[in-house]
Formats: C-alpha cells, sequence, structure tokens
C-alpha cells in the first residue's frame, strides 16, 4: 500500500540505525502520556496519517483523537492524545509532525483562498506543482481546504501549454495532433492573449487556461465566448487579487501556490508533566 510504504520509509529516513538520544537515556518502559498540540489557528489535515506513523512505530501506543480533517484549529486545541512507552512516541514524533504541518499548511492556506471566492460560482484548483512522491497526499489536503483538484498527472487529462505549442508550431496544430487520435478526453489550452485565444476557440477547444492576463483581458475573453467554452485562470493568484478574478466570470482559478508556497501549521507534541 502506498501509504504504508511511504510511512515505513519516512520512519527509516529519520530513525536510520536507531535513536541514539532516547536509546542512551534509559528510559524506563513505563506508559507516558503526550499530547499533540495545535499552536496557531488553521485547518488540520493529515490526523489519521500522524496515527498511522505512531503505531507503525509501536502497535501497542494507545491513541486518541480528538480532532479529524477538516476541523479548524485554535491554539492550544489538543489534536491528539498518546500513551505507551516514551521511546516510541519520541521516535515517532517528528515524522508524525512533518506529514501533520505541512498538510495543515496546505490545507490552511487553501481554506484562505477558498473563503475569498465562496460566494462566487469559481471553483479553486490546484496543480502539479507539488512534492515529488507526496502528491496524493498534498492534493488529499486541498481537498480538505475546500479546493478541488486538477489533474493528478499527465495521464488524465490533455493540457496544451505553452512549449507543447513551441514544439507544434501553433495552437491549431498542437489540438489537430490531438484530434487525429480520435481521444475522447477534453482539450484544454493554455493562452496568453486574446488572439491565442481566438485561435484555440477556432480550434474547438473545450476549456482555455487564460495565463497571466489581466482582468480586464480576461472580462473580455469570457464576454465574446460565454457559453462556448470553459475558462481557467492562472498565473500570480493572490489573495489580494483572487475575488476580482473570480468576479470576472471564469469557472475556474488555479494556483501552484497551495501546494508550493504554504506555510507549515505550527503543531507540538508535548509530554504530560
Amino acid at each position: 500500500m502506498f501509504l504504508d510504504e511511504l510511512i515505513r520509509k519516512s520512519l527509516e529516513e529519520d530513525i536510520g540505525t536507531g535513536d541514539i538520544t532516547t536509546k542512551y537515556l534509559d528510559l524506563e518502559p513505563v506508559s507516558s502520556t503526550a499530547f499533540i498540540v495545535a499552536k496557531a489557528e488553521g485547518v488540520l489535515a493529515g490526523a489519521d496519517i500522524a496515527r498511522a506513523v505512531f503505531k507503525m512505530v509501536d502497535p501497542e501506543l494507545k491513541i486518541t483523537l480528538y480532532r479529524k480533517d477538516g476541523d479548524k484549529l485554535q491554539p492550544k486545541d489538543e489534536i491528539m492524545r498518546l500513551e505507551g512507552r516514551p521511546g516510541s512516541i519520541l521516535q515517532g514524533e517528528r515524522t508524525a509532525l512533518n506529514f501533520m504541518q505541512r498538510l495543515s499548511g496546505i490545507a490552511t492556506k487553501t481554506a484562505m483562498l477558498a473563503a475569498l471566492i465562496a460566494k462566487t460560482d469559481t471553483k479553486l484548483l490546484d496543480t502539479r506543482k507539488t512534492t515529488p512522491m507526496l502528491r496524493t497526499l498534498e492534493k488529499y489536503a486541498v481537498r480538505i481546504g475546500g479546493g478541488y483538484n486538477h489533474r493528478f498527472g499527465l495521464f488524465d487529462m490533455v493540457l496544451i501549454k505553452e512549449n507543447h505549442i513551441r514544439a507544434c508550431g501553433s495552437i491549431t496544430s498542437a489540438v489537430q495532433r490531438i484530434r487525429n487520435h480520435n481521444t475522447t478526453y477534453k482539450i484544454e489550452v493554455e493562452v496568453t492573449n486574446m488572439a491565442e485565444l481566438d485561435e484555440a476557440f477556432a480550434a474547438g477547444v473545450d476549456r482555455v487556461m487564460l495565463d497571466n492576463m489581466t482582468t480586464a483581458q480576461i472580462k473580455a475573453a469570457v464576454k465574446k465566448y460565454k457559453k462556448r467554452m470553459e475558462f481557467e485562470v492562472s498565473g500570480g493568484i493572490t489573495e489580494e487579487n483572487i475575488l476580482a478574478y473570480a468576479k470576472t466570470g471564469v469557472q475556474y482559478i488555479s494556483s501552484g501556490a497551495l501546494t508550493h508556497s504554504y506555510k507549515s501549521l505550527d503543531i507540538s507534541l508535548l509530554f504530560k508533566e
């Protein structure tokens, strides 16, 4: 299973040949209690993954979850209670927190941006700008935060971008080459100006990605081809401008920042005194 193997390798990366600090402390094998606690406001993601990390370290640990993925967190909120051998808790601590902090950071950033456009009909999408081998988890965190997944990889959607167009010579040529294969996949094309938009429409594409275009240009594009194709906006999306883009009438806004420019949520593990 993907997740089990990922957790196993993550623990191997951290523990290696053994946790020498915990080993040389000669801790008594008595039961201790620890809590995972939020230290900042945000949206929780990765709680079950963190639990799985600790269970892989020590199946005998007793774990109680007080919060679930998607829950809003406030500072000092208790997320998880762990009871068992202190050495086991210490060995799983960093790996568990690494997963939870990063996924919660993605979910929190997504939730913040999604809330800004909640009163519009525009959906917030992620991209393929993810951490290698962690795409499944990061796209999961986007969904937890209220966003939507764009294509997962190169295999599930036709998206003709700038370099594809350059390799083929034109949008028209690129689209025709795809059509020659009689594929049933929808075709999306990246455009950067109105001339390229007109060419994409003439080629019969299903969706255009308006890349780094102004809101005035986007409004003109939507007005010209409203209900004839889908529109996606990409490039330079921030919390300051996302609502203005959504109000242009586009169906989608995609942002790579959801998975590459988030801030990990501050979450800690503390032993009970």
